[in-house]
């Protein structure tokens, strides 16, 4: 579609995924196995045939950054891109102090490319969307904004912007992050809201004078939520779309949007993935998920005589080795080595994982190159767990990326064993030299 340009916001921090965004940015945060945050975002935009792209960077965006030249390399053809732009303080000598902010300082890009409108996402939700159709609403309405919405419970209200609309679904309200108490509810349904996506579609030549008036005004925070909506919206040239509206073959008729911030939802997604009637599939051939995918053979599964590998409800990666394993509703990431013995149960590796035999994994989470020794058991002592790694409120174990886990006990264990064999020696020479004087 010509006259569209996409932004794509992926400079996220993501504080309450520590420590799986410890030496990476929330969107470059493996995710389902396979793919990244960033992914679903950027697949949402390729499968609706929108490829002028740029991906806006920030904080320990090297990772996303790798991932991207690897998954995301369009093959020279003209007028289409996928393209990170990282922090570079053009403008002035601030980080992005916001999400309008992030868009100000790369305005050149918008400019230079003069389209007609301007798609700007984030990239650190798990959904599916035609951006195209969401466009062509925009188109007609003949908007200067269209914000996407999904519903959400009214307990989550201050997570987000909550939005009020009018019989033609235009906005006639805005609230950013609201107390529960405050937020508006929708019409005939007192137990939901209607959420901001924090997607939005700007029509191009509005989108650039509302980031200059943001710009200059010192009082402003910088934010299209708390700053750009509010501004605009009493204008009456503000359009909501609503994800439910969004069809997509194959897909179910209930839209599915998750936020995964925070260490629970982020376990709780994969999970969901793992149901019997998944809300969110991966298998949908009229919508591939593109990503990078490593040269690897097929995961492997072999038996021993006296343990016989069991996998049930899981997703194994490519390159992985199960030998006489147990598995159960987890899902394991490239390369994930398990020994004889071991027991994993609603468990996530986000790949390279050596786990040795006899250990019992449960409900935890595994960053990239963990290694845990034979017998080693993490998610069954949750206050033994907490002094030595991160446990979310709802009791899930995250073990940070790297780490060797229960070598220090196999370690001391050999060690009480070798001096455990001199003392024997020992004394088993005094006995022999004992004996020769008696003789």
């Amino acid at each position: 579609m010509a006259g569209i340009l996409a932004m794509i916001l992926a400079g996220g921090e993501g504080s309450r995924l520590f420590p799986l965004t410890q030496t990476r940015t929330k969107p470059a945060v493996p995710f389902g196995g396979n793919y990244r945050l960033v992914d679903f975002a950027l697949n949402n935009f390729v499968n609706a045939e929108l490829m002028k792209i740029y991906v806006l960077t920030q904080f320990k965006s090297q990772s996303l950054s790798i991932h991207l030249r690897k998954a995301w390399r369009l093959s020279g053809i003209a007028k289409q891109f996928i393209e990170a732009i990282p922090a570079q303080q053009r403008v002035n000598k601030n980080w992005y102090s916001g999400t309008a902010d992030a868009i100000y300082q790369n305005a050149r890009f918008i400019e230079k490319h003069a389209p007609d409108h301007v798609c700007i996402f984030g990239s650190d939700h798990i959904y599916k969307m035609d951006v195209q159709q969401m466009v062509e609403h925009h188109k007609a309405k003949e908007a200067i904004l269209t914000v996407a919405a999904i519903r959400v419970v009214k307990e989550q209200a201050y997570h987000f912007g909550i939005i009020e609309v009018d019989e033609d679904g235009r906005m006639i309200g805005f609230t950013e992050k609201p107390s529960v108490e405050d937020a508006k509810t929708i019409p005939g349904d007192d137990k939901h809201v209607l959420a901001s996506m924090g997607n939005y579609v700007f029509k191009s030549d509005s989108l650039l004078k509302e980031l200059y008036d943001d710009a200059a005004d010192s009082n402003s925070s910088h934010d299209f939520g708390k700053d750009i909506i509010p501004k605009l919206y009493p204008k009456g040239k503000v359009f909501v779309y609503k994800l439910s509206d969004n069809y997509i073959p194959g897909e179910p008729e209930t839209a599915y949007w998750r936020d995964v911030g925070s260490l629970d939802s982020y376990w709780e997604a994969h999970m969901q993935l793992l149901a019997d009637e998944a809300p969110f599939s991966l298998y949908n051939k009229n919508w591939p998920l593109h990503t990078y995918h490593p040269p690897l053979p097929p995961a492997t599964f072999r038996d021993e005589a006296d343990s016989v590998s069991d996998i049930s409800k899981s997703m194994i990666g490519a390159g992985s080795y199960v030998n006489g394993a147990k598995i159960e509703n987890s899902i394991l990431g490239f390369s994930s080595h398990i020994c004889t013995g071991a027991v994993i149960k609603e468990s996530i590796f986000l790949g390279n994982a050596k786990i040795g035999s006899g250990a019992r994994l449960n409900k935890v989470i595994l960053d990239k190159d963990v290694e845990i020794a034979p017998g080693t058991v993490i998610g069954e002592n949750l206050e033994e767990d907490r002094k030595k790694f991160t446990v979310s409120e709802n009791g899930v174990v995250v073990i940070a990326k790297g780490c060797k886990v229960g070598f220090e006990k196999a370690a001391l264990a050999t060690d009480k064993t070798v001096a455990l064999k001199k003392t024997t020696l020992a004394i088993n020479k005094t006995k022999a030299l004992t004996t020769e004087v008696v003789k």
